[in-house]
């Protein structure tokens, strides 16, 4: 490889982008990242960064100038319960934010160009009982998401689909399966399931309770994949001639109880499940890595434990900063 490839990272502010930049950096690559923000939990490993709206159209043409391939992670997005309130917040933030890079690299002569998309965009019906079939790539038509999160990346998958076809981009897509890792969000509501679990079992711990609120009975499922996985992945995707929507996740499905038991394991507590009423997402979801070993010749290969043992060691120290900051702040307040 050219090791002058200079590539562009959108969403380089936030929890998968940051990751990817230190990995294509690893690879020898030029970058650039582009956010609404710098990332929250450590320095940019970015030769550039740059500050963009790129829900704008000026600012995807900025973006994209002089650059050979995209990496396409901008997005406005978060847990359960943040995609499940803002429909139209989501879905028009997204479209804007993808018809309008999607085309700017076209008009600046992009030659490669990498989406990010979703297992949201599988259907709902597909995904009612807690025992699923692992989803394949082709299960997606008839199409069914779950929300405006699930349609908008369903309709950007198609987008790129035909900008290849047209206008000759090598585009890539992947559909992620439930990402989780350290030095990301893990409190305000815009956090996943991993990283909420960690957070509210640290606070149990920390706080001498051990008693967590889980949404709905615990026993939905999912499969999840750790982020040095995630960003390997992306590389060789992107690296490969495929050029079909492709599933990147793990294929190991846990119910949220068994998520939390594994962690409290690892913060060394015993712990009492509260069940409350909550948005909850699909009754189960895993994902079927028959085509992603059949096209890489590779799949995720770090276990849920030791991913989540890195996680929470990180999501505690947070939460234990964060508790000292609070009580420094009170303490200065009292002082006056």
């Amino acid at each position: 490889m050219d090791k002058q490839t200079r590539v562009l990272v959108t969403g380089a502010g936030g929890f998968i982008g940051s990751h990817l930049v230190t990995y294509l950096k690893e690879k020898g690559f030029w970058v650039r990242g582009v956010d609404l923000k710098y990332p929250e939990f450590s320095e940019t490993d970015a030769d550039e960064f740059e500050i963009l709206d790129l829900r704008r159209w000026d600012s995807c043409l900025q973006a994209t100038r002089g650059v050979e391939e995209v990496y396409a992670l901008a997005a406005d997005m978060g847990g359960m319960g943040f995609i499940s309130a803002h429909h139209a917040q989501i879905l028009y933030n997204n479209s804007l934010i993808n018809l309008h890079t999607l085309e700017a690299a076209k008009t600046n002569g992009i030659k490669r160009y990498l989406y990010t998309s979703s297992a949201c965009i599988y259907p709902e019906h597909l995904q009612e009982d807690a025992n699923v079939k692992p989803l394949r790539e082709e299960d997606a038509y008839p199409a069914q998401p779950q929300d405006a999160y699930g349609w908008e990346k369903l309709v950007s998958e198609i987008l790129c689909m035909h900008y290849r076809n047209d206008y000759g981009i090598e585009t890539r897509t992947v559909r992620f399966h439930n990402i989780f890792g350290e030095k990301g969000t893990w409190e305000g509501g815009r956090e996943k399931a991993p990283a909420a679990m960690c957070r509210k079992i640290a606070e149990a711990k920390l706080s001498g309770k051990n008693e967590i609120e889980i949404w709905g009975d615990g026993e939905q499922t999912r499969s999840f994949c750790y982020i040095d996985d995630c960003v390997e992945g992306i590389y060789r995707l992107m690296r490969s001639d495929f050029h079909e929507p492709l599933n990147l996740g793990q294929d190991r499905m846990v119910t949220i109880n068994q998520l939390a038991d594994i962690i409290a394991d690892i913060a060394g507590i015993t712990l009492n499940k509260k069940h409350i009423d909550g948005p909850q997402g699909v009754r189960g979801r895993n994902s079927d890595n028959t085509k992603l070993r059949e096209v890489l010749g590779w799949e995720p290969r770090i276990s849920l434990e030791d991913g989540l043992k890195d996680t929470y060691a990180w999501i505690e120290e947070q939460v234990r900063l964060n508790a000292e900051n609070q009580i420094q702040k009170k303490t200065n307040f009292q002082a006056v």
